[in-house]
């Protein structure tokens, strides 16, 4: 009995730790926000606006974003803050969505901008073939979980 007592608790803390360990290290390793005069550089003249919230369909208190996106030819900024986690991309969708089944559904149809380093702040520059204007809404998602992070319509 006592064993097996043992065998549990030192397994269930190397789950808790672990799961810890997963959450934390993209906090741990993600790098410095810039600073705002650098992403102004970066981001150039922003041609779209949406807002992202933390509300949506999909959203948790584990998986969420809060504040805006700015997209221009070159970049696109999201200025708030995003639930923290690991393995974020950022897509550019041809229809708004906030569900994980529209995620997959709309996947062929959207273009895949970049990683997404930071959790504040965010800027993801936008390579020269794509086109924002094919677009409407910047999404974040954790690729790894397969998890619906946040949307932001744009036009």
């Amino acid at each position: 009995m006592k064993k097996t007592t043992l065998i549990f608790s030192h397994g269930l803390v190397a789950a808790i730790g672990f799961s810890l360990g997963l959450y934390m290290l993209p906090i741990l390793m993600a790098p410095p926000t810039l600073p705002m005069e650098q992403i102004t550089i970066l981001l150039g003249e922003p041609k779209f606006e949406g807002r992202f919230h933390r509300d949506l369909k999909d959203s948790d208190f584990l998986h969420w974003g809060e504040g805006t996106a700015q997209i221009s030819r070159t970049a696109v900024f999201l200025k708030g803050e995003l639930a923290p986690g690991p393995d974020y991309k950022l897509y550019l969708s041809p229809e708004y969505l906030e569900t994980e089944a529209d995620f997959t559904r709309l996947k062929s149809r959207m273009v895949r901008v970049g990683d997404v380093k930071t959790f504040k702040n965010v800027i993801v520059p936008i390579s020269p073939e794509i086109n924002p204007d094919k677009f409407n809404t910047v999404i974040v998602w954790c690729e790894t979980f397969g998890q619906f992070i946040t949307a932001a319509q744009y036009q």
